[in-house]
């Protein structure tokens, strides 16, 4: 068990968006791959809404990291579970102290050399901050298809959990006979027994895993229980909603905004990279509450010069504003692998993402991007989503590998101000996850 607080040497950081110098916040090191088989990434986090000061993380293969004192320390275990575990993590946190780790499978620890390897997603429990586990329930199983990219949101009262995920005939298959679907199943608060999967896109996709294949689905549960899930395929982002606890949904699918370029997008720098959709719900008491936001990237800018943006609904998913640009540098730098969270208690908006805009400014080659420097934003926004305040969280820069796996995603979790991002940087090969403490940075 490692019980680690180690920040960066603290150092001036120049934020371009509001032209000031201010001192970054105190980062956290979670935990590093030195010396391990595997390196640490895609990592999830969540601030639990019962103690806000105990929070749990997860993150590739099969790591999960507490701290109980507001993210300044971690202790890392191995999670276990009788269906294996096998990366995609996501964590989620009930009001009711409960966390949720959901994973992929690989029941017979076999991996890609067995057929079972993504059988079914798998749901572990928590009930003690994230300190014991049990065992898991399975959700999805399907014969011999792959059940993979899975995400989950929890009711505002801790009653009701959804999950949605991709369903492949066969992973990575060219064949055009071979196809994807966009699942959703519920569950009680104990996570033990899920509801029969449901279909919720009209069109099918292909089993490559790029833009043809419809992927990024993230669901989330508004206050009033309107369940609404959001996808990408090609160039589209489609949502689905359901107002009567999942059973039944729209017999023709939402049209959000278009994703310029697709999801499967290209970054300097980083083997492959996706600009999918991340869905939340205002469910606070605020003047948005109801409020829908979908957030993604993509480089309707130009072809290397991907941004955040972000489009919202009041009425449901019905109609949508045009995309609201995100970052506020100038045009030309790189963002990517945005992760939004709204807070429960506030309404405020919180977005994740990296960012190159520092390095754009000194040197803007392209010949030499994959070797540009990249730096960790998170953007709030206090009014609904309208405007923007950019901040720079990380406190040294680094630079991705292009021939090594750097994940699919970074996460950010968020309740009654207490703000935490989580990412994933590279030093020299070697993976590590960080947080950063923004308490009296962001609201």
């Amino acid at each position: 068990m490692n019980h680690v607080r180690i920040g960066f040497g603290l150092v001036a950081v120049l934020v371009f968006s509001s032209a000031t110098a201010q001192r970054a916040p105190d980062n956290v090191l979670i935990f590093d791959g030195y010396g391990y088989n595997y390196q640490p990434c895609e990592p999830s986090i969540a601030v639990s809404p019962a103690n806000p000061r105990h929070m749990v993380a997860g993150s590739v293969l099969d790591r999960v990291h507490v701290s109980k004192d507001g993210g300044w320390t971690w202790q890392t275990e191995t999670l276990t579970s009788k269906y294996g575990v096998y990366g995609d993590p996501c964590i989620v946190a009930s009001p009711k102290k409960d966390f949720y780790y959901l994973h992929l499978s690989n029941p017979d620890g076999q991996a890609w050399s067995s057929d079972a390897l993504l059988d079914r997603i798998v749901i572990q429990r928590s009930k003690r901050a994230g300190k014991r586990w049990n065992k898991g329930a399975g959700m999805g199983l399907n014969g011999n298809k792959d059940q993979d990219k899975e995400w989950a949101s929890v009711s505002v009262n801790g009653s009701t959990l959804l999950t949605c995920w991709t369903q492949f005939d066969l992973y990575g298959s060219p064949s055009d006979a071979d196809s994807t679907v966009i699942l959703c199943s519920t569950s009680n608060r104990k996570a033990k027994k899920w509801s029969d999967p449901v279909r919720v896109n009209a069109i099918a996709g292909d089993c490559r895993d790029s833009d043809e294949t419809v992927e990024g689905a993230v669901p989330d549960i508004g206050a009033d229980g309107t369940m609404y899930v959001a996808w990408a395929q090609a160039d589209t982002i489609w949502m689905d909603r359901s107002a009567n606890g999942g059973e039944t949904w729209l017999d023709r699918d939402l049209r959000v905004a278009t994703i310029a370029g697709g999801w499967d997008q290209n970054i300097r720098g980083v083997g492959r990279a996706n600009g999918m959709p991340v869905t939340r719900v205002d469910r606070s008491n605020g003047p948005h509450r109801g409020r829908v936001y979908v957030s993604w990237t993509d480089n309707r800018n130009g072809e290397d010069d991907n941004d955040v943006w972000l489009v919202y609904s009041d009425d449901h998913g019905r109609k949508w504003t045009a995309p609201i640009r995100v970052n506020d540098d100038l045009a030309g730098a790189q963002q990517f692998f945005p992760w939004m969270d709204v807070d429960d208690v506030t309404g405020n908006i919180h977005i994740v993402f990296y960012d190159r805009r520092a390095s754009f400014a000194k040197n803007q080659n392209l010949n030499l991007r994959s070797t540009w420097d990249t730096e960790v934003y998170v953007a709030s926004s206090y009014d609904g989503g309208d405007t923007w305040e950019n901040l720079c969280v990380s406190e040294e820069k680094f630079r991705t590998n292009p021939k090594g796996f750097f994940g699919d995603y970074n996460n950010i979790s968020a309740y009654d101000g207490i703000v935490r991002p989580i990412w994933t940087r590279n030093d020299d090969g070697v993976l590590s996850i960080w947080t950063a403490v923004l308490d009296g940075y962001v609201e």
